[in-house]
């Protein structure tokens, strides 16, 4: 936006300024930032989110804090700890991964995967290796990168990528679980949340339940060609 707005409080009826009830100067400046999707909503702060907003990505280890040591899987322990336990027929005291400093969230927001699409430096952006080959439309799947599709969210963000069931999955462990990464889909540990496998999933004890926000989708429900996303339908 620009950095100064004015309101006229001339204007009458009679008046053009009537035309232009506020007059607007000075340099732009940035009011809103997004690269990954749910960063600025479910990760930063309330204190920072506006700083985050009108910040540049090479500034960005000033926020590392909220990704190391995040709130939303204590606030997903205190909403559904019962609904959770309930469907697992367990009695988990607490929901919330317990590998602190949270290394394997610092590789999913603010520095990328090993092999897929790292790159040098903190910061929050999206990121995509072109070098890695698409995978074709029915092959997809929605979970990206944690279902053993590289070509996926959060490697760029495909319009059928889950991206908010995939956001609830990573902040409540699923990166310290086996990932279907290798050979034939064999499972890997990344070891993000420490050298020890057993005790990486461990740490993250609901890692692998599907937690999920109920809207599913599906990369067969978009075009197949540019610009890929369907018209939207008409009406509330």
């Amino acid at each position: 936006m620009r950095k100064a707005r004015v309101l006229n409080s001339r204007g009458t009826k009679r008046s053009a300024r009537l035309d232009k009830p506020e007059r607007h100067a000075g340099r732009w400046v940035q009011v809103s930032r997004l690269g990954s999707p749910l960063v600025n909503e479910l990760v930063i702060g309330l204190p920072d989110k506006d700083l985050f907003n009108r910040s540049e990505p090479q500034n960005d280890g000033q926020f590392a804090d909220y990704v190391t040591n995040p709130s939303l899987p204590a606030l997903l322990d205190i909403l559904f700890r019962d609904a959770v336990n309930v469907t697992l027929g367990a009695n988990i005291p607490n929901l919330a991964p317990t590998n602190f400093p949270r290394v394997d969230l610092v590789t999913a927001f603010l520095t990328g995967f090993i092999g897929v699409n790292q790159t040098s430096g903190v910061s929050e952006m999206l990121r995509l290796n072109t070098a890695l080959p698409a995978t074709a439309i029915f092959d997809q799947q929605t979970l990206g990168l944690a279902a053993g599709d590289v070509a996926g969210f959060p490697n760029g963000r495909r319009p059928g990528d889950d991206v908010v069931d995939i956001a609830l999955r990573v902040v409540m462990g699923v990166l310290c679980h086996d990932l279907p990464l290798g050979a034939d889909g064999a499972p890997v540990n990344l070891l993000l949340c420490g050298a020890d496998s057993a005790a990486a999933k461990a740490s993250a004890v609901v890692g692998n339940v599907p937690f999920t926000d109920g809207a599913p989708i599906n990369a067969t429900e978009f075009q197949n060609q540019f610009p890929y996303l369907n018209t939207p339908r008409p009406g509330a």
